[in-house]
């Protein structure tokens, strides 16, 4: 029996912050995954031809553009029409004070919007609601889902939403099938931050220098762990590379 976690940010109770966890069990031949929130993890899985690499999604989208979180919303706060608001082109959870918006609807942290007593000092009180709630905003329930390993399964990416805000499931599991192990979590923030800065109209090389603080309006945190699943060759004198291969990315970190 194997686990692995792999959570989006650190929290604590007061803080005005939540993040994405994934944790991810194997056990007699299966995968069982749960998650809560943005952060997802994806399997590459080899297709017959052994030329190409399948993407699949392990993990459950508890996000207020997809419309069975809006849904689920909905018949959680049937009090509350406006639960969930579309701002900027972009659904968002609604919280009390409509300067603050969550395009999550499950999260670790955030404990402020789940329990009342924890909506008080010392939380800023510019994050307090300004009455109670019955029912938290947020929750913490993660989703869960049984998958069979495949022969063919060659690998798990763990990352949070900024990696996924810029490259798809498919280029990400692209990118690690065609590249060596040594550095492909690196690897794959490189990609990602090049996307962003291709958006922005500037250069990688400009988008690295730019401030720590000032970066998180070009791109969110980057987490990434890349887990390959064929630790049995680890016994064999002729395998070298590594199982593992982790890479976090922080806005104005000059490493990433």
């Amino acid at each position: 029996m194997e686990w692995w976690f792999f959570a989006g940010q650190r929290q604590n109770a007061l803080s005005p912050k939540g993040g994405g966890v994934v944790v991810v069990q194997r056990f007699s031949g299966l995968l069982y995954i749960a998650n809560a929130g943005d952060s997802s993890v994806i399997l590459g899985r080899l297709e017959k031809t052994e030329k190409e690499i399948k993407a699949m999604q392990l993990s459950a989208e508890h996000n207020a553009n997809q419309e069975s979180v809006r849904e689920e919303l909905h018949s959680l706060h049937p009090d509350d029409p406006q639960i969930v608001v579309l701002k900027h082109k972009a659904w968002r959870v609604k919280i009390a004070k409509i300067s603050q918006i969550q395009d999550v609807s499950r999260s670790i942290g955030d404990a402020y919007l789940k329990k009342i007593e924890f909506n008080r000092e010392p939380l800023w009180p510019k994050f307090r609601q300004p009455e109670p709630f019955k029912k938290p905003i947020l929750v913490a329930e993660p989703s869960i889902l049984v998958q069979k390993l495949h022969p063919k399964d060659q690998f798990l990416i763990f990352a949070s939403d900024g990696l996924w805000e810029h490259l798809s499931n498919q280029e990400a599991v692209n990118i690690v099938n065609m590249c060596p192990r040594n550095g492909i979590a690196r690897k794959l923030i490189k990609a990602a931050l090049h996307e962003a800065a291709k958006k922005r109209e500037m250069r990688y090389s400009d988008l690295k220098k730019i401030d720590r603080g000032v970066r998180r309006h070009f791109h969110d945190d980057i987490t990434v762990i890349v887990l390959f699943l064929d630790s049995h060759l680890i016994s064999r004198s002729s395998f070298s590379g590594p199982i593992l291969s982790i890479r976090g990315g922080i806005p104005g970190d000059a490493n990433t």
